[in-house]
Formats: C-alpha cells, structure tokens, sequence
C-alpha cells in the first residue's frame, strides 16, 4: 500500500546517543528491499544529512533544510531548491544586529554567522558542523543564496519573535521550530510538507501511498500531507494531536516499529 516513507533525523531515526542503532537499520534495509522508497525529512544542511543517509546505505533523494533542498545522494543532483529573498536575508540579518540577536546562515552548504559565541560552538558540536565566522554580513553574506537562516535563543523569547518576524519578513518566508530553543527562516515553499509532494511526484506514487515520520513542528507540513502521519512518542504533543499515529520513542526504536507495522506488517 504504501510506497514512501520519509523520516526525520533527530529525535526520530536516530537515539539520544545520535545513532541508527541495528534493529532501524535493519528495517530501513527490509523497507528498502520490499520495493518502498525510503528517504530522509530534515532541517539539517546537505552534507550534515548525507552522511547519516549514506551510514544507512540510502541512495535516493534526500529533503534537507526543511524542504528547501531536495538533492540526489549519488551523484548530488538538486532537485528541488528554494532560497531566503535576498530582501528577507537583508531585513532579517538588519533586525538581529540591532537586537543583538544570533542568527547564522548557511551558504554553499556551510555554515556562517557573523560572531562566535556559545550558542554558536555549541550547535556545532551537537550537528558536528564546522563553522566560519564573517564579520562583513552586509557585504559578504547578504548577497549569497540562503536555504535557511536560524536563530538559537530561548524558546519563550522564540515564540514572540516569530510573530515580530513573520510581519517584517511578509509572507515571502516560511518560519518554524526544529527544536524549542532553534527558530527557522526558510523560502515559504521551503516546507517538508511541499518537499514530499515533490518527492511523491518524481517517484510517480500518490501522497496518499507516502508515509512520513516525525517528532517536532517542523515535520506537521509533512505529516498533514502524507496519506500516514506518523508521531514519535517523544514527539511534542501538539505533533502527536495531528498524527494518525503515534509510535514508539526515538530510544526504542519507533521508526523500526512504524515500518515493521504499516510496510512489513510483521509487527501488531
């Protein structure tokens, strides 16, 4: 019945020790091998989700930056792109200078900000992603092309940004939360949600044959869109609210069970 499945990365495919563990993989190898195509949903940069989907021997498309770069994993092809306006990159690097805020973007699949600081080298550790600092936003960061732009800040002060930025930045962007304390800037058809349509469509199945799994807000666009909504039960609860069901915890192997239940149909 179903012949797509999309998986998150963080906090879903991968445990809080930041791995596939065998029994996933295992799963994501039977999906594989009865026909399914299985891919991976994410905010993280190309490279970052590359080398998790090459570690589970994937070799199709992949949806990074939460749906603003569809790209092959053989031979690296885009697929699919949507970048920030450059008018939306100016106005939102301008707001978060004058409100001394951090925001970092990513240019050619690396990762800029225009300061070091803790929030910074901590969010390189925990993505492993090198980082380059350039001071020179204005005339050396503006103009280049942007999938996603991130603000890291506390998640009370996030959710009152969001509407401040959501009146600046028009309806031009599209802005999420990967995580409480990650607010996202992207293209507004930079979405999981319209990422999946398009996968769907490249690979001639109907979204109501696609699965998609996930455990923060920023996989509701993909959930809603696919003919099976699958939440984590580390989800955040108002994923769970709008899934059609919900799986084990990322710690116990949940993408495993969702696939054992709804594609191998060995599991109750």
């Amino acid at each position: 019945m179903y012949k797509l499945i999309a998986i998150d990365i963080d906090d879903t495919l991968i445990n809080d020790d930041k791995e596939v563990t065998p029994a996933t993989q295992t799963a994501l190898e039977q999906a594989v091998a009865a026909g399914v195509v299985v891919t991976l949903a994410t905010g993280r940069a190309y490279a970052s989700a590359q080398a998790i989907a090459r570690q589970t021997g994937l070799n199709v498309p992949i949806i990074t930056y939460q749906g603003a770069l569809v790209k092959n994993l053989m031979d690296e092809k885009v697929l699919y792109e949507r970048y920030v306006p450059q008018d939306a990159v100016r106005k939102l690097f301008q707001y978060c200078v004058d409100h001394d805020l951090h925001l970092q973007t990513y240019i050619d699949d690396k990762l800029y900000a225009r300061e070091e600081n803790q929030k910074l080298i901590e969010y390189s550790q925990l993505n492993r992603t090198q980082y380059y600092i350039e001071p020179d936003w204005e005339g050396k960061l503006v103009p280049q092309k942007t999938p996603k732009m991130l603000i890291i800040d506390d998640p009370a002060f996030l959710d009152e940004l969001s509407p401040i930025l959501r009146e600046l930045l028009g309806d031009s962007v599209h802005i999420t939360k990967s995580k409480p304390h990650f607010l996202e800037i992207m293209h507004h058809e930079g979405t999981k949600g319209l990422a999946l349509e398009f996968l769907a469509q490249h690979f001639g199945c109907e979204l109501s044959e696609t699965i998609a799994v996930g455990d923060s807000w920023n996989d509701h666009e993909m959930l809603e869109a696919a003919g099976l909504g699958v939440a984590m039960a580390n989800a955040i609860p108002a994923l769970k609210e709008i899934a059609d069901f919900v799986t084990l915890s990322n710690n116990e192997d949940g993408v495993k069970y969702a696939i054992d239940k709804f594609i191998l149909q060995t599991a109750e």
